[in-house]
Order: structure tokens, then C-alpha cells, then sequence
């Protein structure tokens, strides 16, 4: 693998990362939501990884990549809270929340930013790396 391939490696992860961490601020943003008028109310989505091969041209594949292969619903039900007074109540007096789980998507969170940190320090190290041999093929 050429030193170039680090950066298709590394790219594809800070971009499938990027995503992830999207997903994570849209289930934290609506964690505390009620069913809306249809009834339904919010379910957290998760990103599925799916690995890429890299190839240079012409060459067989040598290396591999992530990408996001789908962004999948979490179908379990989501929390039911006794509330009569509240105005989305159903008939027996229950409001359903979202299924999201703000401790699960703070440490989904944590995990997506440090794999998007960890594959730029890659990216910056390789930077680094080929400087250097730039500067030694000066001398």
C-alpha cells in the first residue's frame, strides 16, 4: 500500500464518522420528544459500517475503507410515561417518548469522536511523514 492509500483509508473513516456523529445529535436532540399527531413518536436511528476495497489503478485491492452502508431504525417501543393532564396523553392517560437513550447515544458520542480524531491524527502523521521525505529528497 502506497502512503497515499492512507489517506483514502483514513478519508472514508473521518467521513463514515462524520455521519455517525450526525445521527448521534439527531437522537440526542430528540430524546425527550413525544408521540406527535400520527401517534408515533421519535425512534433513534444507528449507523451501519460496511468495509470498502481500495484499489490503485489497475491493481487488485489491497486495502480497505468504511463507508455507511445504512442508517437502520431502532424498533423497540418507546418509553411510556403516566401523565394525564399532558395534551399528547392517549387514552389512557399515557404519553410515549422517544426510545432514544441519552446515556447509550453520549457514549456512541465519545466513540464517534474519537475515531474521527484518532483518523485525522492518521491523516497528519502521513502529512508529516511525506514532508519529511520531501525534505530529505532535497538535501
Amino acid at each position: 500500500m502506497s502512503m497515499l492509500g492512507i489517506f483514502n483509508i483514513s478519508g472514508s473513516a473521518v467521513s463514515a464518522q462524520s455521519q455517525r456523529l450526525n445521527v448521534v445529535a439527531s437522537n440526542l436532540a430528540n430524546a425527550d420528544t413525544v408521540a406527535g399527531p400520527d401517534g408515533k413518536a421519535y425512534k433513534a436511528r444507528q449507523v451501519v459500517f460496511q468495509t470498502v476495497p481500495f484499489s490503485e489503478a489497475g491493481q487488485p485491492a489491497t486495502s480497505s475503507g468504511v463507508q455507511v452502508s445504512s442508517v437502520t431504525e431502532d424498533q423497540t417501543a418507546g418509553r411510556r410515561v403516566l401523565d394525564p393532564k399532558h395534551p399528547q396523553a392517549d387514552a389512557e392517560g399515557y404519553v410515549t417518548y422517544s426510545n432514544v437513550n441519552a446515556v447509550e447515544e453520549m457514549v456512541n458520542m465519545i466513540s464517534a469522536s474519537r475515531s474521527y480524531q484518532n483518523n485525522v491524527e492518521v491523516m497528519n502523521t502521513a502529512k508529516s511523514l511525506l514532508l519529511k521525505t520531501l525534505q530529505m529528497g532535497q538535501s
